[in-house]
């Protein structure tokens, strides 16, 4: 039997993880007499049936990495991370939208002067807000990978132990908008399963935080001259 590890795959994409296994049988005919006939099931070395796995499972694997409590704590820190820097841009984009109803209803009253002025500025502050938003989506994209990446390693390891333990031949994850599963019944999803058992097996709530800088020493006092 060839066996196929787990293999990680977390860039908001599908996660296909298994095993599979093959039985050669062979079957040989007696010259113009009776055909001898191999074993339904390839026998162990030791004489036991060898019980392949042969169902089939399906997992939502981003929404079950953050409904797990270590999930749950980091989606809140990274919220409260980005809530100041989203405040922010609701207030520029209320800016920005004075501004423009400003231009559109009394840009006629303005000279031309007066007028380009203020189209400078609506163009010069909309372009640096949305190159704010960008660093902000792209930061925020980069701590939500490390999330999944720290919280998925550990969550592979829960879904092999699952699936040898249940009979289970592979695990598909459907939470991508084009996974290739149409359908699947009720009792083949795992989530929940594999949340339960993440939780078990982690059950400090937190991730880990990253290492703190030390601490600056204050600088020693200058020596008092003496007069």
């Amino acid at each position: 039997m060839r066996e196929v590890r787990l293999k990680k795959i977390f860039v908001a994409g599908a996660l296909a993880v298994g095993w599979a296994a093959m039985a050669h049988g062979q079957t040989a005919s007696a010259s113009g007499a009776a055909v001898r006939q191999t074993p339904a099931v390839p026998a162990s070395p030791t004489g036991n049936i060898v019980a392949l796995p042969s169902k089939i499972a399906v997992i939502s694997l981003q929404p079950a990495i953050m409904g797990t409590k270590e999930g749950t704590a980091a989606g809140a820190a990274l919220q409260a991370k980005y809530a100041p820097k989203q405040a922010d841009f609701e207030k520029r984009k209320a800016d920005l939208a004075a501004l423009q109803d400003q231009l559109n209803k009394g840009g006629a009253a303005l000279d031309q002067d007066a007028r380009a002025k203020l189209v400078r500025e609506i163009d010069s502050r909309t372009k640096a807000l949305q190159r704010d938003a960008k660093d902000a989506s792209d930061d925020s994209q980069q701590d939500m990978n490390s999330v999944y990446n720290q919280l998925g390693d550990k969550m592979l390891q829960i879904i092999e132990q699952y699936a040898y333990q249940n009979g289970y031949a592979v695990v598909l994850d459907v939470s991508a908008q084009q996974t290739p599963v149409i359908w699947a019944a009720g009792s083949a999803n795992i989530t929940a399963d594999i949340v339960k058992l993440y939780d078990l097996a982690h059950p400090g709530g937190a991730l880990a935080p990253p290492p703190k800088a030390p601490p600056k020493q204050p600088a020693a006092p200058a020596p008092v001259k003496k007069q």
